[in-house]
């Protein structure tokens, strides 16, 4: 069994000390050995039955590149790899490769490398898209570090890509596990308990807010699972388990539309809407499952 969740796993050798190597980047991108992967808006492109991700070379991509914007991602599989966003303005290109699909949906279907490198790939292409101007001066922002930073044209800032810490948590109290629903979800499906990290406050003490703000109940002891990044858009949730010290659901904050206890019969049954297989909160579900085996 895997040791990551998807998008995470260390495929990419993100080389630091090679992005501020100028001449090493115009070498890389002009190498006929590097790959490409293009983003069109918010999606990658993929082909092939199985699914893959649909990486390119330089001369199939040579009408959509601006140096300037080019975005050096490492090495993938010992080749340099970067990432070229194409505005949507443009009609869809490589329709004969494949198609521009959502990574949300599609993560699963990828081999783990690739959904690693097209998560990593989207992100820095959406938070360059949102840092065109300086939150200190107002001045626009150039790319920086081969695109891994921003440098404010103005007074010199430089900013770096943000990832947003939430945690995500599978409260027990051993037979039982607690999860929650939102009001937007397809009917009858469930998931655990989660909520983005305040300033000044520990993993931990984040997960014990969370989850008596959302359902009342209070949690004891918490312990580290895992890790997935979540570039929609820019998330990093860190997975817990924790020891429920009481029951009784009270949905506090409003945010969750109900809360309930279920048991891993519950959980197991056929008409059981459980988190989605791309997602951490699916793999904390499992975790608790296997643990009653």
């Amino acid at each position: 069994m895997r040791d990551f969740n998807v998008f995470a796993g260390a495929f990419v050798d993100r080389s630091g000390e090679r992005r501020k190597d100028s001449e090493w980047l115009e070498q890389a991108a002009a190498s006929p050995e590097s790959r490409f992967v293009p983003v069109w808006g918010d999606r990658c492109l993929v082909g092939g039955d199985p699914p893959h991700a649909v990486l390119l070379q330089r001369q199939q991509i040579e009408r959509y590149i601006n140096h300037e914007h080019l975005i050096f991602l490492g090495l993938f599989r010992d080749q340099p790899a970067f990432a070229v966003a194409i505005i949507t303005e443009l009609a869809l290109p490589f329709a004969e490769l494949g198609e521009f699909q959502h990574l949300r949906f599609i993560g699963t279907a990828l081999p783990y490398d690739e959904a690693n490198l097209a998560a990593h790939a989207r992100a820095l292409v959406l938070w360059h898209q949102s840092q065109v101007f300086c939150g200190v001066c107002g001045s626009q922002t150039k790319p920086g570090s081969g695109g891994n930073s921003r440098i404010c044209r103005g007074c010199g800032k430089t900013l770096f890509p943000r990832v947003d810490p939430a945690i995500i948590v599978l409260v027990s109290d051993g037979e039982r596990c607690l999860l929650g629903r939102q009001a937007s979800w397809a009917e009858g499906r469930y998931s655990t308990i989660a909520g983005f990290v305040e300033p000044g406050e520990s993993l931990e003490d984040a997960v014990r807010r969370e989850v008596f703000e959302e359902t009342n109940v209070r949690v004891g002891k918490v312990s580290y699972h895992s890790s997935q990044p979540w570039p929609f858009p820019a998330a990093l949730m860190l997975g817990f388990t924790a020891e429920a010290e009481s029951q009784d659901i009270k949905l506090n904050d409003g945010e969750l539309e109900d809360a309930r206890w279920f048991t891993r019969e519950q959980l197991s049954a056929d008409d059981m809407k459980l988190p989605f297989r791309i997602s951490i909160a699916r793999r904390l579900v499992d975790h608790f499952l296997q643990q009653g085996d």
